[in-house]
């Protein structure tokens, strides 16, 4: 077995307990050195298994040697190993900014982020549906402490519906997993897509049922329309890197979603006649309801936090058709959206510490100090947000354009799609108006954009030109990964 597919589960695991002993404990500088480390070592870790993903089959882990449905069960394949490598990423960045001063507001930051990151990985890795809502319950616990850590009224606020939904949401996970397997007598991904066939019809009722349950529980947690109402508040109340983390929480809801429907359940009669449908017009409606929500934003970051929601909308969508081609589009459509609208969560704290009391508000406030550098990252990932060539939303969106079949379905999504783009430039030109020259005052006191949070927003900004100049063997990559992951669902856990 290949014992490198679990260290992005263990890693992080030893990074954040690391953090809490000594001598890590009592020195800030040390525990910032550690986590950025850690990061780093992560992301070359996720390449590494990007790479070995690439070069040959999906490789199954099974810890302990236990053989399914009893054993613990791993999977890498390139959509995973390309899942890990996002995270890695976001997760350097978010280190590296919080280092220069926002991990200053609680002892625990470190530990929190990268239990997180455990749990995230741990759901990409996973092909096993229980490991799922364990991993899911890792992450979210993680996530609860960082979206309130530093305190204040409206990170408690956000925090508390948070939580909340999110319960609402575990506790129906139990309830569809308890119907999953009282239905087909295992929670292992493989070996339940090659049961399915075999289900009788009542066993097939019950696995419609929990099927009903899994839709709401990962709506939920890609926050999917009517379940995103609680997003807007927690990304925008969050500080600015525990918010840029937060973009790949969605996705893995969207991944979820992928995994079940396009690999587990993809021979399931219902899941064309009504789960892809369901999905398609839901998809459709979060985007309207998350442009609309941009529209009426008053600042930056709650701004960003709609964008996810638009994003969001259009990769459901686009999942729903369930073909190689619609998968490749969003795959490469989730790196640019994920890593675009995180970056637009650390600039929106770089102008807001810039801009005196107007903060991030799309008001008349103070010029920012540093115009050259801020303007040019706004402008990189407005143009990228909103579709514009050269930038890669400009091929994400294009691909998603394609991967819709003639008929109605193309002009219903092209309609969607399109109009949503030019409201977001509407919406971002005025933004960007606003902020840099709608001015007034000194730009004297304003603090000033360090090393370290540069580096960090360079980082996540320079994804967009990268993304375009490798659009070539990218795009070819995620089609490789689309077929690999259909391929994927003909196998039994015994065919590894």
């Amino acid at each position: 077995m290949n014992h490198l597919i679990i260290l992005p589960i263990v890693w992080p695991l030893l990074v954040a307990l690391l953090t809490m002993l000594p001598p890590f404990d009592q020195n800030l500088l040390l525990r910032r050195c550690l986590s950025v480390g850690g990061s780093a070592v992560l992301l070359l870790l996720s390449v590494l298994l990007v790479l070995q993903s690439t070069d040959g089959p999906a490789q199954l882990y099974q810890l302990g040697n236990w053989p399914a449905p009893f054993g613990i069960s791993l999977m890498l394949d390139q959509v995973s190993s390309l899942m890990l490598c996002l995270t890695a990423i976001l997760a350097l960045a978010a280190s590296l900014y919080a280092s220069s001063s926002e991990d200053e507001r609680g002892p625990f930051f470190h530990a929190l982020l990268h239990f997180q990151v455990m749990g995230i990985n741990g759901a990409f890795l996973t092909a096993d549906l229980f490991n799922l809502f364990v991993f899911f319950e890792v992450l979210l616990i993680a996530s609860y402490s960082l979206l309130i850590h530093g305190g204040g009224k409206a990170k408690t606020k956000a925090a508390v519906h948070y939580v909340i939904l999110n319960l609402v949401g575990s506790a129906l996970f139990l309830f569809a997993l308890a119907l999953i397997y009282g239905a087909s007598g295992t929670l292992n991904m493989l070996d339940l897509g090659a049961k399915v066939a075999t289900l009788s019809d009542t066993q097939l009722q019950l696995l419609q049922a929990a099927v009903a349950l899994l839709l709401v529980v990962f709506g939920l947690k890609a926050a999917v329309m009517p379940l995103h109402f609680w997003l807007g508040n927690a990304y925008s109340a969050a500080s600015p890197a525990v918010a840029a983390l937060f973009a790949i929480m969605t996705k893995v809801g969207i991944y979820s979603l992928l995994r079940v429907f396009a690999m587990v359940l993809q021979d399931a009669g219902f899941v064309a006649s009504w789960v892809f449908p369901v999905l398609w017009w839901t998809g459709l409606v979060t985007i309207v309801m998350g442009v609309l929500g941009v529209l009426a934003s008053e600042d930056l970051r709650k701004m960003a936090s709609y964008l996810v929601i638009v994003s969001v909308g259009s990769m459901v969508a686009i999942l729903s058709l369930g073909t190689p081609q619609s998968v490749q589009a969003l795959l490469y459509y989730l790196l640019h959206s994920t890593l675009a609208t995180a970056a637009l969560f650390l600039l929106a704290d770089l102008i807001a510490n810039q801009r005196g009391k107007a903060g991030d508000r799309l008001v008349n406030g103070r010029k920012v100090a540093q115009p050259v550098l801020l303007g040019a990252a706004f402008i990189v990932v407005a143009l990228s947000i909103v579709g514009m060539p050269p930038f890669s939303g400009f091929i994400g969106k294009l691909l998603l354009l394609q991967a819709v079949p003639q008929g109605s379905a193309m002009l219903w999504f092209w309609s969607f799609l399109l109009g949503s783009s030019v409201l977001l430039l509407i919406a971002l030109s005025r933004a960007g108006s606003i902020l840099f020259w709608q001015v007034s005052g000194s730009d004297s006191e304003a603090r000033l954009t360090g090393s370290r949070r540069g580096t960090a927003l360079l980082l996540l900004v320079m994804a967009s030109p990268l993304l375009s100049l490798f659009a070539g063997p990218l795009t070819a990559w995620c089609q490789a990964a689309a077929a690999q992951l259909q391929h994927i669902a003909t196998l039994s856990p015994g065919a590894f």
